[in-house]
């Protein structure tokens, strides 16, 4: 396999990463009806993949 003659700056790496990056996180909709980042609990029901794992101090 080729190699690189030279070691890439990390300027010049970051730049090329540069695009790479996710401005907007993935918002899905809780069954409450809540929009939620993905792969986290909902603040406002306490449920994550349709099980209770946060429950609140109110009740």
């Amino acid at each position: 396999m080729a190699q690189p003659k030279k070691k890439t700056s990390k300027s010049r790496r970051n730049m090329r990463r540069s695009h790479d990056h996710v401005d907007t996180p993935n918002v899905h909709v809780c069954e409450c009806g809540e929009p939620i980042i993905a792969h986290r609990a909902c603040s406002a029901c306490g449920s994550y993949k349709g099980r209770q794992v946060i429950t609140s101090e109110d009740a």
